[in-house]
């Protein structure tokens, strides 16, 4: 398809495929004349990750770059491009340096690993994003007097863990290894909204069932 199209299909105007060309977030349509190139499905598909990426994750589109890097990265295996991929995602908070919670914080996060006898090893988890992400959080529960020990954790995990069953079986049902990176990725962005709105709408279910005298 030419570039028309493709910004047709796609629902993105021709001049910001433009730039997402220019930019190196797209690859390059199969030349076939001096000012024209023709594009595939891949080139839509990609766009669609584009879009998840910057529009609906509001990553810069430097960010958006070092992330479809990862996705590209043709000499990584298919985990470990998907691994790349997310850990380049913007993640939340992680501990102060200094904070006096962060020690205990980071005990409580192994000792939840290891109930949930997930396969990290301290330092592979020390140097997840996520890993951090989950030791800060639980500094900040501990710096304001919340349960936060791995026994409260654990319920949470369990779910996220069915969440990710989930996750990657959406993910197994695309076509080829590329789609499958790809759509990961993006469902990473996607779904995380999803989730925070179905937990707040369950949270305002069960505490209309336990606690509305009149239901």
């Amino acid at each position: 398809m030419r570039l028309a199209e493709l910004s047709e299909r796609s629902g993105i105007s021709s001049a910001t495929v433009k730039y997402y060309l220019r930019e190196g977030l797209l690859p390059p349509g199969r030349r076939v004349s001096a000012t024209q190139a023709e594009y595939e499905e891949s080139h839509l598909r990609r766009l669609g990750l584009i879009r998840a990426l910057t529009q609906v994750g509001r990553l810069p589109v430097a960010t958006a770059r070092e992330v479809l890097a990862c996705v590209d990265d043709s000499s990584l295996d298919q985990h470990s491009r998907i691994g790349a991929a997310v850990w380049a995602l913007p993640h939340g908070d992680r501990p102060a340096p200094g904070d006096p919670e962060a020690a205990a914080a980071e005990r409580t996060a192994q000792a939840l690993l290891e109930d949930l006898d997930w396969n990290f090893s301290q330092s592979a988890a020390s140097a997840s994003p996520a890993y951090r992400m989950l030791v800060g959080a639980i500094a900040a529960l501990r710096h304001l007097g919340y349960p936060c020990g791995a026994e409260n954790l654990l319920p949470y995990a369990r779910a996220a863990a069915q969440v990710a069953t989930s996750d990657l079986d959406l993910v197994a049902g695309y076509g080829d290894a590329e789609e499958q990176i790809e759509a990961a990725v993006a469902c990473t962005v996607l779904y995380e909204p999803v989730l925070l709105s179905l937990r707040r709408l369950a949270e305002a279910e069960e505490s209309n069932r336990r606690f509305n005298a009149e239901g």
